[in-house]
């Protein structure tokens, strides 16, 4: 049987705000709008988005060029919050037994968007300013080990919208084959115009808040976002990460496959991993992006692999889809709304939308406010996380019985 790994408590940032304490009160409070309108990413248009509009934590003046992305400053920002945590590790294990697995999908790419304007126009590129290590899937892994002088393997994960969940299944396996003691693992991403105008030639950005699985819903709003935790063997450290799924099943660039049949299979996978039956489940983090397809999809699977009465949410009306770091923020929810410590009353997060459930979806049961975990169950919740070109994971966390505090 596998070693069970240990998740530690969450750095999170998004439009919800920074840190655990600020998101545990978004999550469950009765505000139901963090996003603003914005007309400066696509033109002549406005939508709303998941945006972080604080000052963030300024780099250390010494940095190199080469890692100033604001995607990197957005997760610089975040590690603030575990940094006693980061240093106990290094100090704990050693420098060289430290992983970092990030995932992102944006990375540092708008950073060069003058540079390759100025390259292709004035054909120019040795003076453009264009820097290719701004742009690597690996900037934010390759940022995080140097600024903490780590020697042990670091690297990025993009996988689309599963980016980062699929970073903590990777650090997993790294713990468990025995390559490192502890990872720093999570996935960030920013507001990148490269991905809005994709996303909006698409024609699936919201109009307005996105309402998932609903008969009005008509698309997303594009968020941003990092979450990042350090995981370990130490059941004293955190969380169990008790099962995982994850696959692709290829079906389409864009489009989820309409008979669910990857999404059932990564949740099969985790609650074998996990050896739990579906009716273990307390509460499901859903994937529920607000469009017609990935709504279908997802309430096909929700409601066979576990039950049309399971308590279900979409958080991405009050973060917008954060893309690459989604997995990993709403890893991040499961966390703290599991947790003891950040959620004593065990309350779930209400599903936001404004008018009632899709009826021509599978049924499916969407949490109202006041409900909680059944308290004579251990509270274990599942994530799901679905991408562009059959991408599909989800994570179970539970509750720690060798450390019920937590």
């Amino acid at each position: 049987m596998n070693r069970p790994v240990f998740l530690s408590q969450p750095a999170m940032v998004s439009s919800l705000g920074c840190g655990v304490h600020e998101h545990i009160i978004a999550l469950l409070g009765k505000k139901d709008n963090y996003l603003t309108p914005s007309d400066s990413w696509v033109n002549g248009q406005s939508y709303l988005f998941g945006a972080f509009s604080s000052p963030l934590r300024p780099f250390p003046t010494d940095l190199s060029s080469d890692f100033r992305s604001r995607n990197n400053q957005l997760l610089w920002h975040a590690l603030f919050q575990i940094e006693d945590k980061i240093q106990a590790a290094i100090a704990e294990y050693g420098a060289d037994r430290v992983a970092v697995v990030l995932g992102t999908s944006t990375t540092g790419g708008d950073e060069n968007r003058s540079a390759m304007e100025y390259g292709f126009i004035r054909q120019d590129w040795l003076n453009s300013g264009y820097k290719q290590s701004l742009q690597l899937m690996s900037s934010p892994a390759d940022f995080v080990a140097h600024i903490y002088q780590l020697r042990n393997v670091h690297y990025g994960i993009s996988t689309a919208c599963t980016s980062g969940a699929r970073a903590l299944i990777s650090a997993a396996r790294l713990l468990r084959m025995g390559l490192c003691d502890a990872v720093i693992c999570g996935g960030v991403d920013t507001l990148s115009a490269l991905t809005i105008n994709g996303f909006h030639a698409l024609k699936v950005l919201s109009s307005g808040q996105c309402q998932p699985f609903t008969a009005e819903r008509d698309g997303i709003n594009i968020g941003e976002g990092a979450a990042v935790f350090i995981m370990t063997l130490d059941a004293d450290k955190g969380l169990p990460l008790l099962g995982y799924g994850s696959c692709s099943d290829a079906y389409h660039m864009s489009s989820p496959r309409p008979d669910a049949a990857g999404a059932r299979k990564v949740i099969q996978q985790a609650l074998e991993k996990a050896q739990l039956k579906a009716g273990s489940i307390g509460w499901v983090n859903l994937h529920g992006t607000g469009t017609i397809h990935n709504d279908a999809m997802e309430a096909l699977a929700i409601h066979h692999e576990l039950g049309a009465e399971v308590s279900c949410a979409s958080t991405k009306a009050l973060t917008g889809h954060t893309l690459g770091a989604a997995g990993a923020l709403e890893a991040a929810f499961l966390w703290t709304i599991i947790s003891r410590q950040t959620n004593k009353a065990g309350l779930l997060p209400p599903h936001r939308a404004k008018t009632k459930i899709d009826p021509a979806l599978a049924p499916i049961h969407l949490t109202h406010y006041s409900e909680t975990f059944d308290i004579e169950s251990p509270r274990i919740a599942i994530s799901t996380s679905f991408a562009f070109g059959g991408n599909n994971t989800a994570l179970i966390i539970g509750s720690n019985n060798a450390n019920p505090d937590l």
